[in-house]
C-alpha cells in the first residue's frame, strides 16, 4: 500500500511517502522565524504552514518517484499539537483525499513517534517499553503489541524538550535549547553542581519544573562573568540530571514489565548522552535499547505514515469530519 504521510502538528510542515513498509520520501521544512522570540509562535507556525504545505507534498511525491494518483492512502496528524498547524495538515489530507477518492487516517502524534520505530531495519517487537521524550511530551509507555498501549507515566509539568529550551533561553542559548546544551554540555564538568532530581516516589511520573527552577536560582546568585566561565558545566550538570531520572525510571519501569527491549522516540531521543547512558544501563541489565535515525524522531511525515499505514491497512479509516484534538491522549 502507497500511503502519504502529512505531519503539521507544530512547527515542522513534513510529509513521506511509504510503500509496503519501505520508505520512499521524507520531506521536512522546519520554521526559522521562531528563533528570534525563543519558542513557538503559534499563529506564525499556521501561517508558515500554509505556505509551504502542498510545496512539501509535491516534493515528497517527486522524491519517491510518484504521482498523486498513485497514492492509495493518507495519513495525517490529528492531534496533540497546535490547533491552527493541526488544521492546515488535516485540511491538505482531506482534501486530497477526496479529490483522489481515497481513504484517510487521522493519527496520533504521540502514536507516530512510537511507530517510528518500524521504519529501521533493526526495531522491537512488543512488548517493549518506549520513552516518549520531546519539547511537548514526556512519558513512559508500555506496548503490549502494535495499536495497544498503557502510559505508565508522564511529566507533571514541563516536558524534558520544554525543559532543555527554557534553561538554554535562561542561560542566553539559542532556540532551539536541546542541540545547544548537549553541545556545549560535551565540554562540561559533571562534577560542577549536582541539580536535582524530583523524587515522585514509587512511580514512572517526571517533573522538571523544579530542576529549571534550580538552574535560575543558581545563575541568579552569581556573577554573569562567572555564569559564562562555567556555561558548559552548567549546561553538562543540567543534562545529567535530566538523563539520569529519564534513565533510571525507563530502565525501572522495563524491570517490573518484565520486558527485554526499551526504545527512544521524539526529539529528545537524538540526544546522544541520553542514548549512552541508557545503552550501558539497558546492557548491564541484559536489555536491548533502539531509537530510530535522527531524521526519523524530530517531527516528521514518516512516523505518521507508518502509523496510518497500520490501520489504513486494516481498512481502519476516519470520517472527513475528523476534527484537530490539540490535547489529545495516547
Amino acid at each position: 500500500m502507497i500511503v502519504l504521510g502529512i505531519e503539521t502538528s507544530c512547527d515542522d510542515t513534513s510529509a513521506a511517502v511509504l510503500k509496503n513498509g519501505a520508505l520512499l520520501s521524507n520531506v521536512i521544512s522546519s520554521q526559522a522565524v521562531h528563533r528570534q522570540f525563543g519558542g513557538i509562535v503559534p499563529e506564525l507556525a499556521s501561517r508558515a504552514h500554509i505556505q509551504v504545505i502542498m510545496q512539501v507534498i509535491g516534493e515528497a511525491l517527486d522524491r519517491a518517484g510518484i504521482g498523486k494518483h498513485d497514492l492509495e492512502g493518507i495519513a495525517v496528524t490529528c492531534g496533540p499539537g497546535l490547533a491552527g498547524s493541526l488544521l492546515v495538515g488535516l485540511s491538505a489530507a482531506k482534501g486530497l483525499a477526496l479529490s483522489l477518492g481515497i481513504p484517510f487516517r487521522g493519527v496520533n502524534h504521540l502514536e507516530g513517534h512510537l511507530m517510528a520505530t518500524r521504519l529501521e531495519a533493526t526495531h522491537p517487537e512488543p512488548p517493549f517499553i518506549v520513552l516518549i521524550v520531546s519539547g511537548g511530551h514526556t512519558q513512559i509507555v508500555l506496548v503490549e503489541r502494535w495499536g495497544a498501549y498503557t502510559v505508565l507515566g508522564r511529566t507533571r509539568d514541563d516536558a524534558a524538550g520544554e525543559a532543555f529550551d527554557k534553561t538554554a533561553k535562561l542561560l542566553g542559548l539559542t532556540y532551539p535549547g536541546g542541540p545547544v546544551i548537549e553541545r556545549e554540555a560535551a565540554r562540561g564538568d559533571s562534577g560542577y553542581v549536582r541539580f536535582p532530581r524530583a523524587d515522585l516516589g514509587d512511580t514512572y511520573e517526571f517533573s522538571f519544573s523544579g530542576l529549571k527552577t534550580a538552574v535560575l536560582n543558581h545563575v541568579r546568585t552569581r556573577s554573569e562573568e562567572t555564569v559564562q566561565r562555567h556555561l558548559q558545566d552548567i549546561c553538562r550538570c543540567f543534562q545529567d540530571a535530566v538523563v539520569d531520572v529519564l534513565t533510571e525510571k525507563t530502565l525501572k519501569a522495563a524491570v517490573a514489565c518484565k520486558v527485554r527491549d526499551i526504545a527512544l522516540a521524539g526529539g529528545v531521543a537524538v540526544n546522544g548522552a541520553l542514548r549512552q547512558r541508557m545503552k550501558e544501563a539497558a546492557d548491564a541489565a541484559g536489555m536491548a535499547v533502539h531509537w530510530p535515525s535522527p531524521a526519523l524522531c524530530t517531527d516528521n511525515g514518516a512516523m505518521i505514515a507508518s502509523a496510518g499505514a497500520f490501520y489504513l491497512e486494516k481498512g481502519d479509516v476516519s470520517p472527513f469530519s475528523l476534527s484537530p484534538h490539540p490535547s489529545l491522549n495516547l
